[in-house]
């Protein structure tokens, strides 16, 4: 039986082995294997495409959101972390470490519910939870989520901030080359955390993760805390961490970026025809809608599709039945923070957060890797009509 996995890594690596073996072998000859050339020459490189003043190279994803709300709390309150009477607004429906980083930021994260149609924060839910008694003087930030490569809404979200005073971490972790009305997601707020665990739009053979931000004393200080917290690792000024991106890392980082942008015009070719076969289907709901100009895979507010998304009320058995056929599905993701025991005792919820229960249940991301082959993309359409109308 044939096998239509969610991404296909090694075709990947096949499609730019030139390109990547290059990379390594310039780093096996010079062996400068922390802070190499390559550092440098990828963070230049990301700066400019997201047109930002700075990138850091980082260890992880998830390092890039605590390196990030620590700076923030050396510059805001003077003190090494924030504490428990200080609160980030994010969102419940997405991975665990955006949550987990404001809590080892020494902040408190709140939960705010979804946009029932995007699945990003709902910026009213954000509005009403700072004009309420609860949210008053307390929030000193918030981390709007990318979610599966389509941007939040970063008028509001900017907009929101600025009036109260908070800062803004952006989540790109699933979102590296989107954009808002032109913008690359990742530069409109005070700092952009990304992601390139492998499996990302922009993927390493590893982990690793970058800063992105106007700020010069956001960036120096994110340096020093990738460092242990000082410019100099014998005499430190701060908390830090061992947080730097590998020099291997940022060189095939370097030579896959060349291809991003081909790479996601591929995934929303694949969404394209998705919703074009898929759309007649009762019951079956589609993240992209002709009536919703967010959703254009053309400029200016570009969807990368890091996950296609959908949504039914029989999730599990759709999954279960793709699963038969040889088709892969994943569920992203199927618990919320706030039902998570990690959260217990160290978290506010806003409402009882019913949107981003309820697509937790029911949304099924399909393959949608940038090499899939057409005949692949049509066997997925066809399973899933198959179960639908037989």
């Amino acid at each position: 039986m044939k096998e239509i996995t969610m991404l296909d890594l090694k075709a990947e690596y096949e499609y730019m082995k030139p390109d990547i073996d290059g990379a390594l072998q310039k780093c096996l000859g010079h062996q400068k294997w922390i802070f190499g050339p390559e550092i440098a020459a990828f963070e230049g490189a990301l700066a400019g495409y997201l047109n930002v003043s700075d990138c850091i190279a980082v260890s992880s994803g998830t390092e890039a959101l605590v390196l990030s709300l620590r700076a923030y709390a050396i510059q805001l309150k003077g003190e090494e972390y924030f504490n428990k009477d200080d609160e980030i607004i994010t969102t419940p429906f997405t991975f665990t470490a955006t949550g987990d980083a404001i809590i080892r930021s020494g902040a408190t994260p709140v939960f705010v519910d979804i946009d029932p149609v995007t699945y990003n924060i709902d910026v009213n839910r954000i509005r009403d939870y700072l004009h309420s008694p609860h949210g008053s003087g307390r929030v000193a930030g918030i981390i709007p989520v990318h979610l599966y490569g389509r941007a939040a809404d970063m008028d509001e979200v900017t907009g929101i901030a600025e009036e109260h005073g908070a800062f803004v971490v952006e989540d790109v972790a699933q979102a590296f080359g989107a954009t808002w009305k032109a913008r690359k997601l990742g530069s409109l707020g005070n700092t952009g955390a990304f992601s390139f665990f492998p499996s990302k739009n922009l993927g390493s053979f590893g982990d690793a993760g970058m800063v992105a931000t106007n700020s010069n004393e956001t960036a120096e200080l994110v340096r020093m805390l990738i460092k242990h917290g000082g410019r100099d690792k014998y005499n430190v000024d701060h908390v830090g961490y061992n947080g730097r991106m590998d020099t291997l890392q940022a060189a095939i980082l370097l030579a896959k970026f060349r291809y991003i942008d081909e790479f996601n015009a591929r995934r929303q070719e694949i969404a394209a025809f998705y919703t074009q076969k898929l759309s007649d289907i009762s019951g079956l709901i589609l993240p992209v809608a002709a009536d919703d100009p967010f959703l254009s895979p053309a400029p200016p507010t570009r969807h990368v599709f890091h996950q296609y998304t959908v949504r039914t009320k029989e999730r599990d058995a759709l999954q279960g039945y793709l699963k038969k056929q040889g088709v892969s599905a994943m569920v992203y993701y199927p618990t919320p923070l706030h039902k998570m025991k990690v959260f217990e005792g160290r978290m506010k919820q806003f409402g009882n957060l019913s949107i981003s229960e309820k697509a937790a249940k029911e949304v099924l991301s399909l393959p949608i890797g940038p090499l899939q082959r057409e005949e692949d993309s049509a066997l997925v359409v066809e399973c899933i009509r198959r179960f639908f109308v037989g």
